[in-house]
């Protein structure tokens, strides 16, 4: 086999992929149109990924170690607030702005400047909320200076349903999962934050913090 071949034959029985040796210019046209509306349902878009993304005029090392450090949580989130350790092994106990008891862990790789928030409602044993983080240097993408940061979340199946009604005993609180057709204003909100305080901590040449209280 020639280099940069593969054996077509391993493609064999895979219904539906669309490739140029099957489709010409005209007829990929005709998917990219089908594919292709002037307006979307909110379900359609958000329904079960919900990704938001800004430029922050901050240089990507300096964001990383912002958003690594999870105390950054109690500056830049809405709601979550009271972090504190709990056990050894960095998972972290805080309250949600509805005085709901919050986990969370953070797991950050410097090399591929990714920080991921593993968190949950009520219970510290299965983090099922998780918040995929990238961090891109605009000059690789945008050409410009500072960094791109790309925020997804996936509507886990807990989302749809509490998972652990019984350690919400009251019964009176929203699930967080209502509140999924509202994520990506939210999380846009948050990420508006985000890009507040780093870029104002940059310009003034300030640490970047957080900055905790004793």
């Amino acid at each position: 086999m020639s280099e940069g071949t593969v054996d077509l034959s391993g493609l064999s029985g895979i219904p539906g992929l669309i490739r140029c040796e099957e489709y010409d210019r005209d007829s990929m046209g005709e998917q990219l149109t089908e594919l292709t509306h002037t307006v979307y349902p909110h379900e359609h878009v958000f329904g079960e990924y919900c990704t938001v993304h800004a430029h922050i005029e901050c240089p990507p090392e300096r964001v990383f170690e912002y958003m690594a450090n999870p105390y950054s949580l109690l500056e830049w989130t809405y709601s979550v607030r009271k972090l504190r350790p709990v056990g050894g092994d960095g998972l972290l106990v805080g309250e949600d702005a509805a005085s709901t008891p919050l986990y969370c862990r953070t797991i950050s790789h410097r090399e591929a400047m990714t920080v991921d928030y593993h968190c949950a409602w009520d219970q510290g044993d299965e983090l099922w909320m998780i918040y995929l983080n990238r961090i891109i240097p605009a000059e690789a993408v945008l050409k410009r200076t500072g960094s791109v940061v790309i925020w997804t979340n996936c509507r886990h199946p807990y989302y749809r349903a509490n998972p652990f009604p019984e350690r919400e005993p009251r019964g009176e609180r929203m699930w967080v999962g209502e509140l999924w057709p509202l994520f990506y204003a939210g999380h846009t909100i948050e990420l508006r934050n985000l890009k507040l305080i780093l870029e104002h901590r940059y310009r003034l040449g300030l640490p970047a913090g957080p900055i905790l209280r004793d």
